[in-house]
């Protein structure tokens, strides 16, 4: 009864302390990045501005993610977006908004997306992207256990406002894409106050890429890549494999380069309608923590296609 205790107790304790190493990991870091996704490729737009409209219709799609999932103040992830081409010129709108929580912090980006497409061939399509966003920050210090007094926590933050510019290029054919971006160009101090705590929004720069075989009538294969560069981060590489299977079924794993190992799986309800789950299991020291139990994420999409002819085949982009 005792060891159960003091076991129980322990566990309770790392939680805290995990907690505590998080928050602080996440807000007041010298390089911070961007939330991750495992199922980037069916949230292009959240990155990069160019691929708004590029499905052809309009587009809508949402994806929550919870990150090491049993860890108090772990970080979770909200995204929702919805882009279209605009006449017949080339236009395309997008309108995305993310929230990402993690501790007692909450951000909250609302984009707009602008893109202008060119044929640079009878299939390929090139498209620039230009990206505003206006980002509002809330940190609740008050909803931290203080064991002693220290004034650069003692006043909530919210609300407030920041606002960024960004661009990307997007090219795309009917099997192969690639996309260079960089979301948010000015990088942003949170705090000023003391060169104890700072936070500083960096640039991100995003390269994706992923290219579709067709391996008979009715398996698809599509390799991905996405990586991502950030001044005072490690790189991060995902790299991902999925199989299409009769234009319904997709089953796919991923690694993410020294941090996870992920699989994925998909159902075209209809020529509409996605949806889409993935599995994280981290590769770290964190993966095999007691109270980690790995990380979730889902996305649904809806395309409104009016016409069979409308339809962007495969739907893997």
């Amino acid at each position: 009864m005792l060891k159960s205790y003091i076991t129980i107790n322990k566990i309770s304790i790392l939680k805290q302390v995990f907690t505590i190493v998080t928050f602080c990991y996440g807000v007041f870091s010298y390089g911070q990045q961007d939330a991750q996704y495992t199922q980037y490729m069916y949230n292009t737009v959240s990155v990069n501005p160019g691929y708004a409209g590029s499905r052809g219709h309009i587009s809508i799609a949402a994806l929550h993610r919870s990150q090491w999932v049993g860890l108090d103040g772990a970080p979770t992830s909200q995204t929702f977006n919805i882009h279209s081409p605009i006449g017949y010129r080339g236009v395309g709108l997008g309108l995305s908004i993310v929230n990402d929580e993690i501790g007692p912090t909450s951000e909250t980006n609302f984009d707009v997306d602008f893109s202008y497409t060119v044929w640079t061939s009878t299939e390929g399509r090139l498209s620039f992207g230009l990206k505003a966003s206006a980002n509002l920050l809330d940190i609740r210090f008050s909803e931290l256990n203080q064991y002693s007094t220290d004034p650069t926590l003692q006043q909530d933050i919210d609300n407030r406002l920041s606002p960024n510019i960004g661009a990307g290029v997007y090219y795309h054919t009917n099997k192969f894409y690639l996309g260079l971006s960089v979301p948010r160009f000015l990088e942003t101090t949170h705090f000023q106050e003391t060169n104890l705590s700072t936070a500083k929004e960096q640039m991100n720069l995003y390269l994706i890429t992923g290219y579709v075989w067709d391996l008979n009538e009715f398996v698809k294969f599509k390799p991905t890549l996405l990586t991502k560069v950030v001044t005072g981060a490690p790189l991060q590489v995902d790299l991902s494999a999925n199989f299409m299977l009769n234009d319904k079924f997709i089953i796919g794993a991923g690694y993410r380069w020294d941090a996870a190992i992920s699989a994925m799986a998909g159902f075209n309800i209809s020529n509409k309608f996605l949806i889409g789950i993935a599995y994280d299991k981290e590769t770290t020291e964190l993966g095999n923590a007691a109270f980690n139990d790995g990380s979730f994420e889902v996305i649904f999409r809806y395309d409104f296609i009016s016409t069979k002819n409308n339809l962007k085949s495969p739907r893997f982009f």
